[in-house]
Formats: structure tokens, sequence, C-alpha cells
């Protein structure tokens, strides 16, 4: 039955999606002879954790098995720690996901319990549990956001016709799964060659969705001031990378309308994508949606700094030379140079499909969650 309850505090976990980054998601659920008694969740950043909301929920844990899908912080953050919490209300049993990588806490919240004699149970689900926190679990241990680069495609690879023309490639359903991504992800990432040529708004257009900070990489800030991405602020956040070739007099414009100007190293005439991911997660940024042309996922792939793809296939074929691909620049010379891809797995979605894999670090095929 313990895999059974995990289940549940897992389902409900997912419903703080998009909504306390950069902390992870957490479940609980409260048992107590067969029966769940209570439930909880972490809602939103800076409010009450998992553990707190199923305290006041079932009311008395005395006795109880509760099962929470990350192990409970041990130290004094924005709450209380929760392991503290469960010692006060004198469960019986915990039941724990997975560890936290969080060096504050880090096997600390376990000891604890333990120390307090409740039985403790680890690793339950825990691929799930981890897979559920990826972000959390990458930001945690490296300090940089956790990126997913997406896109969309025809079968034969176009991301547009050889006009330049892609509305629409993929379906409703595709671009409707796209609006979770930008809800889940803290920020999203293009290049101000996307901005010139769509203007684009790049929000999130769920229903109660988060949008996402807006993140343009722009070397030389060449992006118009009437630009839709500088609209809506400070509500919703836009952040120009840009280099110390960009002229001073647009960084204070840009800054006048709002935004955030943040001037990064120099890497071949553009932004290096390494000190950008470094200046992001100094800001909080966990993860970010790659959604750049051709020229940036070529650099992005290049700087080593995607983490996991998601690609929409429509069942179309566009043909032309000229036809942009998803990812452009020079392209490698020899295959063993790839970027390689692992744990790849595809689903329908509409009329498309949908493939999504991490990116293979190192010789094994370890994801970096």
């Amino acid at each position: 039955m313990d895999q059974t309850y995990m289940r549940r505090a897992l389902e409900l976990a997912k419903r703080g999606l998009g909504h306390v980054n950069p902390n992870p998601m957490v479940g609980a659920v409260a048992v107590r002879d067969g029966k769940i008694i209570g439930e909880g969740y972490h809602k939103q950043y800076g409010g009450p954790h998992a553990e707190v909301n199923l305290a006041q929920a079932a009311g008395s844990l005395q006795g109880a098995t509760v099962y929470v899908t990350l192990e409970p912080c041990a130290h004094h953050g924005k709450t209380p720690p929760c392991a503290d919490l469960l010692v006060r209300h004198n469960i019986a049993r915990a039941v724990i996901g997975c560890l936290d990588p969080n060096p504050l806490v880090a096997g600390q919240g376990v000891q604890r319990l333990r120390e307090a004699g409740i039985a403790v149970e680890c690793g339950v689900l825990e691929d799930e549990c981890r897979a559920l926190n990826r972000v959390f679990f990458h930001y945690i241990t490296h300090g940089t956001p956790y990126v997913v680069w997406k896109t969309a495609m025809t079968l034969d690879g176009k991301i547009a016709t050889c006009t330049g023309e892609s509305k629409w490639i993929t379906g409703e359903s595709a671009r409707q799964e796209v609006q979770t991504l930008r809800h889940w992800l803290q920020g999203i990432l293009v290049g101000v060659n996307t901005v010139l040529a769509d203007d684009p708004q790049l929000t999130c257009r769920l229903e109660h969705g988060v949008n996402p900070v807006r993140i343009i990489a722009d070397s030389r800030l060449r992006i118009p001031l009437s630009a839709k991405v500088l609209q809506n602020q400070p509500e919703n956040q836009t952040i120009l990378a840009t280099t110390a070739q960009s002229p001073p007099d647009k960084r204070k414009a840009l800054e006048a309308l709002g935004a955030k100007v943040l001037v990064c190293q120099s890497k071949q005439g553009q932004v290096d994508l390494t000190d950008l991911m470094r200046q992001l997660g100094q800001a909080k940024i966990d993860s970010l949606l790659l959604e750049g042309g051709s020229q940036l996922s070529d650099a992005a792939f290049r700087e080593g700094i995607v983490h996991r793809a998601v690609v929409y296939i429509a069942p179309k074929v566009v043909g032309g030379d000229k036809a942009k691909t998803p990812v452009g620049g020079l392209g490698i010379a020899h295959l063993p140079d790839a970027v390689c891809f692992c744990g790849m797995q595809a689903e329908p979605v509409g009329e498309d499909w949908r493939l999504t894999a991490d990116v293979r670090r190192g010789a094994a095929c370890l994801p970096e969650l």
C-alpha cells in the first residue's frame, strides 16, 4: 500500500506546478488505520510547506503514517523545519520518496525523525519523485537553470517553409502543451532574431497560468523599444542579455521601460550563454524554456546548457533546401561530436507526436535530475 499512497502524494505535489519555483513540488498524505485522514501540498513559493498544510487538514497526526514525496526540511527558511513539525505531532511512521539534495537538509530531516523514535522508510517511488523535481534537483546542486529545449518541426525536420512561414506547423493540442511548459518553467529564452521576425509576447495563455520571465539574448541590443516583450512591465518581467558591445544609451532606454539589462561576457561576438546561466541562477531563476531560433539553439547545444528536449513532430512534409531546421550554425564535422540523448519517450498529442529525452551526460545514460 505504500506505493499507492505515495502515488497520491505525487498527484498532490503536481498541483504546485509553476507556483513554487525555485522550491520543489511536494505532496503529503497522512494515513491511520488504513484510511487517509489528511492531504497537503506546497501551494506557492514562500507559503506553508506540504507537511504544514497536511497537519492543518488532518487536525491530529498522532500515530499516523505520513507519506511525503521529498524529505522534510530540517532548517529554518521562510518556514520552520517540517521534520520538527512531524515530531511534535507524534507520527508513528514516515515514508519518504527521495532525499533532499539541499545541503541544509541532505539526510538531516530523516535523522531528526529517527532520533525522535519515528520509523522511517526512504526510496518509495524514488525515480518518480526525483523526476517530478528534476528542475529543483539540478538547480539546488548546480546553481544554474535547468534548460528545456523545445521545438516543433515537420517530418522532414523543418521549422518553417522556404518563405519563412511557420504558423502553424503543429496542431492545437501540441500548442496548448507548450503553454503548460511556459507555466512550469520560470523563464523563457529566445534570441533577438525571433523578436525581430515575430514580435512575440512570450506569455502563458493558460487560464490562471504563470507568465515566465522573458529573456532575450541580444548582444548589441537591436530590439526595438516598441517590441511586445517590453510591454506590461514590471508585472511581466523582461531581461535583456547583452554584451559590452551594446550602446549604453539603449541600455538606459530599456531600463526606463522596466526591463532589466544583464551585461554578459562575450563569446565570438555573441552573449556567452554559460555566463548568462550563472547570472540567471544568481537571480533565482531555476529553469528555462529555450524557444529560440536555430542560431540560439546551436549556441546552446555547443555550450552544453541544454538538459532536456521536448520535440513536437507534425505529420507534414514541406521540403526546401533553404527551409530552416531546428538547429542552425555550421554544424558538426564528425558524428562522434553529435549531442546525444537518452531515455527517449514518444507519445501522440492530437494529430502530432511529442518526443522527450534527456541530454546524455558522459558515457552513461545518466540524465541530470
